[in-house]
């Protein structure tokens, strides 16, 4: 099918939701962005990609919320230059996803996409979650990660990912009226559950 739409994936850690958008980019012959971003940031930046990596994802204690709620003049001397790296990494991956939106359809994984692209029309926002022994099992065989140390790190990544979340967009992570589609994926594959997302897209 000819998509029409840009593709928006947030997604638990450990539910494979990255491979999904990427295999759901395959099928709908779109391009699938998602570290992608850090390395546009970093070459736009100057900055060096494995310190972008670090906070990727990660909100600060941040001069950017300081701005928005007034305490700070736009009129000071503060550049996005002085602005907290996290603050910088967000800023630039928004830039990047509205330019890169404006190209045509095409998935995004994570990184507050669905809002930052909220005003667009043509946007399907996709949640994708799975049970934690599920999260668990994949975590072991795919991110090296210790059977016995895995559940901690699932919620420490998903407690970070919320944080970043409801920081930027001012919504909460995973709250299921912020998105069109949530897709427990426990009893599917990948392929499976593109098929879902693909299944919905062809009725919009």
């Amino acid at each position: 099918m000819a998509c029409k739409h840009i593709i928006t994936i947030a997604r638990e850690f450990g539910s494979g939701g990255r491979a999904i958008g990427e295999a759901l980019a395959k099928r709908l012959g779109i391009k699938c962005y998602d570290k992608e971003l850090i390395s546009l940031a970093a070459k736009e930046s100057g900055v060096d990609p494995e310190i972008f990596n670090n906070v990727d994802e990660k909100a600060a204690n941040s001069l950017l919320y300081s701005l928005s709620m007034g305490l700070y003049s736009f009129g000071s001397t503060y550049s996005s230059g002085q602005l907290p790296v996290n603050d910088r990494l967000y800023l630039l991956q928004h830039k990047f996803i509205k330019q890169i939106a404006s190209e045509g359809p095409c998935v995004f994984v994570g990184r507050c996409a669905d809002y930052v692209l909220r005003d667009r029309k043509d946007v399907v926002r996709v949640f994708i979650c799975a049970d934690m022994d599920y999260r668990i099992k994949r975590a072991v065989e795919t991110k090296d990660i210790k059977e016995s140390k895995a559940e901690q790190a699932i919620v420490k990544t998903d407690k970070s990912r919320a944080n970043y979340y409801n920081f930027y967009s001012g919504k909460k992570w995973g709250r299921v009226d912020n998105y069109d589609l949530c897709l427990n994926r426990t009893r599917l594959s990948d392929e499976q559950a593109v098929s879902v997302i693909v299944d919905y897209l062809g009725v919009l």
